[in-house]
């Protein structure tokens, strides 16, 4: 299991809860998926506090979602009773234990906090549970050109994978995994990349050294 016990501390301490939709993922949804109701089935996995939820109601579609974090799931329930039975806690690096497969799957910045190892199960579990043709949209996967990549502890020898950061935007949340270019190639080499986008943000005032990259990537099962 490599649910993160970091995690449910924070949501636990009402830290890091991120309520409204993410605009990357709503741009990248309707560009390369096209949402057609409720016979196309969604699943979001690291739902976190639901920032996505009200976006993909609004789509109307089936819309399933899984966390590690029985404290945010929940929540999750109480807010929005009409899909509780469709909200899970789980290891979605180890198994997603939903019936039927589904048109798109997404995460935001979630499955980027497991090592390269779980990355790998996880993406194996994305193909088994998409539909021939379904499609896969991740947001915010961490960038090796982010400045954090160089602090941090390796773990096992996973030179992607850091953890013990005690300030900055990776405080004291466990696993971060970074990636380049070629290492996404690697881990999605059983899929169609439709787009990988790289995107760099140096800040100009205040001036400050430190650099933030995120990759945006949407996939096609084949």
């Amino acid at each position: 299991m490599t649910i993160s016990e970091e995690w449910e501390k924070c949501f636990k301490e009402n830290l890091q809860l991120s309520v409204w939709p993410w605009s990357d993922l709503v741009s990248y949804v309707m560009r390369y998926a096209c949402p057609t109701g409720n016979n196309f089935r969604v699943l979001e996995l690291g739902c976190g506090a639901g920032a996505n939820i009200p976006f993909f109601i609004s789509l109307e579609v089936d819309y399933f979602g899984i966390d590690g974090s029985s404290t945010i799931i929940e929540m999750l329930k109480n807010k929005f009773p009409s899909i509780s039975k469709n909200i899970i806690q789980g290891d979605f690096t180890s198994k997603i234990p939903f019936e039927g497969n589904f048109d798109l799957i997404v995460d935001r910045s979630a499955i980027t906090h497991n090592t390269t190892n779980g990355i790998k199960n996880c993406l194996s579990n994305i193909y088994d549970k998409l539909k021939k043709n379904g499609k896969y949209v991740g947001i915010d996967w961490f960038s090796t050109l982010n400045s954090d990549f160089l602090n941090g502890q390796t773990i096992d020898g996973d030179k992607f994978t850091k953890t013990g950061y005690e300030k900055g935007m990776f405080s004291k949340v466990g696993r971060v995994h970074f990636s380049d270019k070629n290492h996404l190639l690697e881990l999605f080499s059983d899929f169609e990349i439709l787009n990988l986008e790289h995107k760099i943000i140096n800040t100009e005032i205040p001036k400050n050294s430190h650099q933030s990259a995120w990759w945006n990537i949407a996939i096609q099962k084949i």
